[in-house]
This record gives C-alpha cells, sequence and structure tokens, in this order.
C-alpha cells in the first residue's frame, strides 16, 4: 500500500507543479513570454551564426507559441490531478485495477516529458539554438524537469503487486 501511496503523492505533486506553472503564466504572462520571445527571434544567439534564418520575428507567431505552451502544460497538468484522483479511488483495489487506473497518469507524465524534450530542448535549444544565449537559455531548467517527469513516470509505471494491508 505504501508504494501505491507514494505513486500518487509524487503525481500530486506534479499535478500541483504544473497548476502553479500554468497561474505564473497566466497571471504574469509578460514575464515568460519575454523568454519566449527573445527565444524565437533568436536577439542574444551568437552573432555572425549561420542559423539566424529560423529566427521568428512575429509577435503572433510568439504569442500563439507561448499560449501552445501554457495549454500544453495546463493540459498537462489537468490529467495528472485526473490521473491522481484515479489511482486514489483504486488504492485498495486488485494490481489488476490499480494498472488500469494509472493509465491516465501515464499519458499525463509523457506529455509533461514531451513538452520539455520537444518544445524546450529540441525546439527551443537546438532549433532556436537557445544554449548560445547566456540570457534567454531555460536548457538547464528543462532538462532537469525532463528529468523529474521522467523519474515519475518510470516509478508510476512499474507494476504494482496486489493491495496489502493499511500501514
Amino acid at each position: 500500500m505504501i508504494v501505491r501511496l507514494t505513486k500518487c503523492a509524487l503525481l500530486l505533486g506534479i499535478a500541483l507543479f504544473f497548476t502553479v506553472v500554468v497561474f505564473n503564466n497566466t497571471t504574469d504572462y509578460g514575464s515568460n513570454y519575454q523568454f519566449v520571445q527573445h527565444v524565437l527571434k533568436m536577439d542574444s544567439t551568437f552573432a555572425g551564426n549561420r542559423g539566424m534564418w529560423r529566427a521568428i520575428d512575429s509577435p503572433l507567431l510568439h504569442t500563439l507559441f507561448y499560449l501552445s505552451i501554457i495549454c500544453w502544460e495546463a493540459l498537462t497538468g489537468a490529467l495528472c490531478w485526473w490521473g491522481a484522483a484515479r489511482m486514489i479511488r483504486q488504492l485498495k483495489a486488485p494490481a489488476s485495477v490499480f494498472e488500469r487506473a494509472k493509465s491516465v497518469a501515464i499519458v499525463a507524465l509523457t506529455l509533461g516529458c514531451m513538452l520539455w524534450l520537444v518544445a524546450f530542448l529540441t525546439i527551443g535549444a537546438e532549433w532556436f539554438l537557445m544554449w548560445q544565449s547566456a540570457t534567454w537559455n531555460g536548457q538547464q531548467a528543462a532538462f532537469r524537469m525532463f528529468v523529474v517527469l521522467a523519474l515519475v513516470l518510470i516509478y508510476i509505471a512499474m507494476p504494482d503487486q496486489e493491495a496489502g494491508p493499511s500501514v
């Protein structure tokens, strides 16, 4: 039972994280919008790099990119909350039932991993050369979040044993 409880607790922690991220991104929209804008404009990458043709200087596209990130975060958070509720409802169920209850959590955590891997590490860091910026570089934070989410995903996806007596 303790393993199931810890899986639920970690997923609730991730759900809370995404909820706070969405709250921050919507109540202080301009702060992280600037980050997205500068990454897409590539205005702080190495001078004379040959990738500048990739830069996007359209405020509309900056806004669309940023809104898509916020929506992705909101969807991930909502799925984490839903997945945690499903798992909590099945805490004392047979292992096969609890395994099925984890499906939404696994989707949510995979979606979260994809956000940091695709949006930040692949598109931001590599395509828009964010790694070259001393000021607008979110690579370390993105990697940290990818690892946290991946570890929780692996842990939750691990097969569960039959529920024993409560501790």
